[in-house]
Parts: structure tokens; sequence; C-alpha cells
């Protein structure tokens, strides 16, 4: 096994990935069902034919520059496994605050009201918004809706993966027509497409040639679903209901202010783990 480690950090090295030796562990864990930090005590494990063969066809994905999650079939969200695939973006560990402030208001409301809250996840992608939300508050009632086919799909799969299908209503829609606006949700939920359209280009090979472009792309400068998303979501939640949004760095300030513009109250930004600005919360606005 140690000869195929060298090969195969060497063959990483030479495709410009980062940090190989740690990719080349990860694949292997994956294929011997070991635990990565294992890998270094096995060095003279010899492999075989099977494993070597499809070890093989996972360096070539990965030298190809395919994410590392896509080669594996799934990735860590909230402490859940979730499986992923080309028609959905990778989570990522910002996006697990996104959901840890959401259900902790979940919470709040079921414990205050005695009430099952009511959830929407705009834009769903592989669910992991949706089921962590589920998971961890086992009264929410929520709704996901995606304009992909695909990835809805793959949501619903991962629903039944981790055992809250029956709480998730899945529905195929790029926007909220045909949900009434009934101002009874306690949460609305999203991380909308949010790279300007001219800086696709410029993103990590893995990023800008593997992702769906429409998990990116938040029209010419970003911001797109974030004019939509203030327009039309105050009809939707409750006086006491709140609005969680994940942005890009940098754009906090200029949602900050299409939201002002359209009544919305005590909007207020939280910063990620590296420091940078990265959700935005929001209340109902004036009627």
């Amino acid at each position: 096994m140690q000869q195929w480690i060298e090969l195969a950090v060497r063959r990483l090295i030479n495709a410009d990935v980062e940090s190989p030796r740690l990719q080349v562990e990860w694949l292997l864990a994956d294929t011997l069902g070991r635990p990565r930090l294992n890998i270094v005590l096995e060095l003279d494990r010899q492999l075989t034919t099977d494993q070597a063969v499809r070890l093989d066809r996972m360096l070539l994905r990965r030298c190809r520059r395919e994410p590392l999650q896509y080669v594996l079939g799934s990735a860590i969200f909230c402490g859940l496994e979730i499986a992923v695939n080309s028609s959905v973006l990778i989570p990522r560990p910002e996006t697990e605050l996104l959901a840890e402030r959401g259900w902790e208001w979940l919470r709040e409301i079921a414990a205050l009201r005695s009430a099952i809250p009511r959830v929407l996840d705009f834009g769903t992608g592989s669910g992991c918004l949706a089921i962590a939300l589920a998971k961890y508050c086992p009264t929410a009632q929520i709704l996901a809706i995606d304009r992909s086919r695909e990835a809805l799909q793959t949501a619903r799969r991962n629903a039944i993966r981790n055992a809250v299908y029956n709480r998730i209503r899945f529905c195929q829609s790029q926007s909220l027509r045909g949900i009434r606006p009934a101002k009874n949700l306690d949460l609305v939920i999203s991380n909308p497409p949010y790279i300007p359209r001219g800086e696709i280009g410029l993103l990590a090979v893995e990023i800008r040639n593997h992702e769906p472009l429409l998990a990116l792309d938040g029209g010419l400068d970003g911001l797109d679903f974030y004019r939509s998303l203030a327009r039309t979501l105050g009809a939707y939640l409750s006086l006491r209901g709140r609005l969680l949004l994940e942005f890009g760095d940098g754009q906090g300030p200029a949602i900050e202010r299409i939201f002002e513009d359209l009544g919305w109250l005590r909007i207020k930004r939280f910063r990620d783990d590296t420091g940078q600005q990265r959700i935005l919360v929001a209340r109902t606005p004036r009627t």
C-alpha cells in the first residue's frame, strides 16, 4: 500500500491538487472501510486487485479535479452523512452555521408556543439544510423547494438515509408560485446562488467545472436571488418569523440595503468561523 500511496501523491501533485497526501488517505479510508487516521498504521497492507482497481479509478477522477466529495459520493454536514453528486452543491462548513442558527430558533419557537414550527428551505439542493433542521428540531415541518429535478431526487434520498423523510415535503419549483402566502412560516432559510456571473470563471477548477452552475450563478452582481427573496418572502413569514440567508464575501452591506429598502425589520449580519460576515437574519417587513 505504501508504494501506491507514493505514486498517488505524485500524480495528485502533478495535477495541482491541494493537500495530496490527505486526499490519498481519504480515498484509502473509503475503499478500505477504515478511519482515515488508521491508514498510517496499515502501510504494509497488501491491496487486493479489486481495491487497487477501485482506487485507481477514484484517483483518476481526482486528478481530473473532480471534487473529493463527489468522488467519495458523500459529505458530512452537521454530523450527518449527505450524498452529493454533480447535480448538487457540496455543503460547506459555513453553511453549518446557518443550519445551527436555524434549529436554535425553531427549538425556541417550539418551547415558547408548544407549536409545530413551520419552515421553508428555498433552493434545497442536496437537502442538507432541511435535513439538519428536521434532525435537530424533530417537531419541525419543512417544505423544501428546488428548481432542479435531479437535485430533489438526491435530497429525497438523503432525507430517507437520515430518517426524516416523513417531515420534509419536497417540491420542484424555481419560485414561490403555487405556494399560498399564508404568513404562517416561522423560518425561511436559504443558501442561494451568490457568485457574480463574471467571477465564476475565476473559481477553483473543482467548483467551476464540476459543481452545478444553477447553484452558483447569482446574476451579474450576485444579488439577483436576494432581490427576489426580499420582494416575495414577507407574504409567507409570520409576525415572529425569521429569514436566515447565507451570502458571499463582502456582500453583506448591499444585501442589507436591499432588505432595508423593502421595510424588513431587525436586520443583522453574523460572521462565520473565519471572521467573514456570512449570515443575514431579518424579520417580517412592515405591511
